[in-house]
């Protein structure tokens, strides 16, 4: 699973520049985890029986896990997936961009709070997000993160196929 929602969101770079293959929403990894999890409190019983003494409900953690899987694995806006009132992207599909960074606005643009919100965000999530600075062709550019995103995710949720089991 985890791979066909990466490689769904791997081409794909938002409109405010970040790049959806790095969200761990998007390419499976949240879900991933959350079933994993699952798994080994279920298989060992821990919600009856781990850690009462320190405060944690295990029930109710197995009930998040369970809601936190339910959540959809998003598409990536250019599929129509991420906040659908989002005026970042309602701005640049307007100018017909491929992302906020080929705006020749890009510095003056009225949504620079929100813009700035989303990519800094981004970044202390983890995620890989494109600047102006950044000259490389888009493709370039998502083959250079591709290869360095096993780094982020230690844990080869991605790329579970490269990880000893």
């Amino acid at each position: 699973m985890v791979t066909k929602a990466f490689e769904n969101v791997k081409p794909q770079l938002s409109y405010c520049g970040i790049w959806c293959g790095s969200c761990v929403v998007g390419n499976g990894t949240l879900k991933e985890l959350t079933k994993r999890y699952d798994h080994i409190i279920r298989s060992h019983g821990v919600e009856k029986w781990g850690a009462e003494q320190q405060g944690f409900n295990g029930q109710e953690f197995v009930k998040a896990l369970t809601l936190i899987q339910r959540i959809p694995l998003c598409p990536g806006c250019l599929k129509g997936g991420g906040a659908t009132n989002c005026a970042i992207k309602a701005c640049a599909s307007t100018k017909t961009l491929s992302d906020c960074t080929e705006c020749n606005e890009f510095m003056t643009c009225q949504n620079q709070q929100a813009l700035h919100n989303v990519r800094t965000g981004a970044q202390k999530a983890g995620m890989m997000v494109k600047t102006e600075q950044e000259t490389a062709d888009q493709q370039q550019l998502l083959k250079q993160w591709t290869a360095e995103l096993p780094k982020r995710f230690p844990y080869c949720f991605i790329f579970s196929d490269r990880c000893a089991h």
